[in-house]
């Protein structure tokens, strides 16, 4: 048995019965019922995953960072040259990027995994080395891997998770790097939702009109050549995706499979969460969506994971920004459900 199906069959559905206690909870707190809105709905999440009324309080978050290339930018889908990947993974190794200073912020642990950078990098004993191939190949010409890479990195985001989680850590979040990676992530998100390549691109880090459109075209141009079905996650990865994508689906699984949430971040942890999903239904329990952002993907990715958002401010930096940002948010939604009184215990009439 591989490592992924080990953690298939590992993944359980969340608790229907701390679901309902959660909620009957949620109306006794001294408050309107759902005046607290999408905090409710996500600490009745927290109670499902950990299978208990009221929930723990989930401390010492991880940002799981995978770094990779895509071969489709030789279509010239980013004003970007890829040697920024490798100045970038080093740059959040050291602790300089707005993820690092988020998650210094969040009280969040940073661990970037070189995945697949299709550029050489200084070797840095904060950089695990996980590479899968240098960088995908060119999707509109081949397949971006092998079935067996696709797996490969798949099983590399599953152990970064299960290491996160013997450490200590109780929630993770979804974090990456790669220039480029917002055609793959489209892709992706348009063979998992069924929506249109057109419906759910975006500028990513900058693109003008005629960059947009060009992006369009090559995901029309890859999809209709591999005809990836939604049916085989790992088949539609290996298609169209990424290595950071094939990894943060893994990471996603990993937590799963030991009960753990996941806080999404953007359009490429969205489109990695699609996978997941496809992978297994059961997931979808187990993930909270960061933010909304600015690309149209993740509009796409969250209705299609039934997820709610919990802040819009209009990012599209990635990295796990989003996330990072809504940890404290998380946390105070579990904290309701095991701090606030109830009508009975404060001796407030119920309306």
């Amino acid at each position: 048995m591989s490592l992924l199906n080990d953690t298939l069959q590992a993944i359980q559905p969340v608790s229907a019965e701390a679901l309902a206690a959660a909620e009957e909870r949620q109306n006794q707190l001294t408050k309107p019922p759902g005046s607290l809105g999408h905090l409710e709905t996500v600490g009745n999440r927290l109670a499902a995953i950990a299978g208990v009324c009221p929930p723990p309080i989930p401390e010492r978050p991880g940002i799981g960072l995978f770094a990779g290339d895509h071969g489709v930018c030789a279509q010239g889908v980013t004003p970007w040259p890829q040697e920024v990947t490798v100045q970038m993974m080093m740059n959040i190794a050291a602790g300089g990027a707005a993820i690092n200073a988020l998650a210094r912020q969040a009280g969040a642990t940073v661990q970037v995994t070189n995945v697949g950078v299709a550029n050489d990098a200084p070797e840095d004993p904060r950089i695990r080395m996980h590479r899968v191939r240098r960088g995908t190949a060119d999707f509109t010409q081949g397949p971006a891997m092998e079935r067996e890479e696709a797996l490969w990195a798949v099983e590399v985001g599953i152990a970064t998770a299960v290491e996160f989680i013997d450490d200590g850590h109780q929630i993770l979040l979804t974090g990456e790097m790669g220039i480029g990676n917002t055609t793959p992530s489209s892709a992706l998100i348009s063979v998992f939702t069924g929506a249109g390549p057109a419906e759910v691109t975006g500028r990513g880090a900058g693109a003008d009109d005629a960059m947009l459109n060009r992006k369009v075209e090559v995901i029309e141009q890859g999809i209709a050549l591999h005809q990836p079905d939604a049916g085989d996650p790992l088949g539609v990865l290996a298609a169209v995706g990424g290595l950071e994508q094939a990894a943060l689906a893994g990471f996603i699984l990993g937590a799963a499979s030991r009960r753990v949430p996941v806080i999404l971040d953007g359009v490429i942890a969205c489109s990695a969460a699609c996978a997941a999903v496809a992978f297994n239904e059961d997931v979808r329990g187990y993930l909270i969506s960061g933010h909304a952002g600015a690309e149209p993907g993740i509009q796409a990715a969250v209705a299609h994971l039934g997820l709610h958002p919990l802040v819009d401010l209009g990012l599209r930096l990635g990295e796990g920004s989003g996330a990072a940002l809504a940890v404290p948010m998380v946390q105070a939604a579990a904290r309701i459900l095991n701090e606030m009184a109830t009508f009975a215990s404060a001796g407030v009439s119920e309306g």
